[in-house]
């Protein structure tokens, strides 16, 4: 009887724990490339013409690749928006970033609190997100 009483607390902390939430996939960061180099003056006596535009940073924001389900690792989080005022941390979606086992990466935002870095995951065939596995 005494061995009941303790396994059943345990066992509801272990399902409490659990994780299993809506996914979507994320766009990857995005892409900054620098302005070309300013070369150096032409030699005296050469004419230059300005050009009308002159080009500055170019930035790609790449579409999010279709969700791939299988197993990984959390590798990072952040906060895709930045912080919401008011919200709790079981209320905000985060952005994940999962190294998956054949070696690609993806990211996703869900709102699992209770997943960290390091935390093995499961990206499931119907969009789910589930740890532990």
């Amino acid at each position: 009887m005494n061995k009941l009483v303790v396994a059943l607390p345990l066992l509801a902390l272990g399902i409490a724990a659990c994780t299993h939430e809506p996914v979507t996939p994320a766009p990857a960061p995005v892409v900054v490339t620098p302005a070309p180099p300013v070369v150096a003056a032409p030699p005296a006596g050469t004419v230059v013409v300005p050009q009308a535009t002159v080009p500055g940073q170019i930035v790609v924001v790449p579409a999010p690749a279709p969700l791939r389900a299988g197993f990984g690792r959390v590798e990072s989080i952040s906060s895709p928006t930045g912080a919401s005022a008011g919200a709790t941390a079981a209320d905000e979606t985060r952005r994940f970033l999962i190294r998956m086992e054949d070696g690609t990466a993806q990211y996703v935002d869900a709102r699992a609190p209770n997943l960290g870095i390091g935390h093995r995951v499961e990206i499931t065939r119907d969009g789910y997100i589930r740890s532990p596995v």
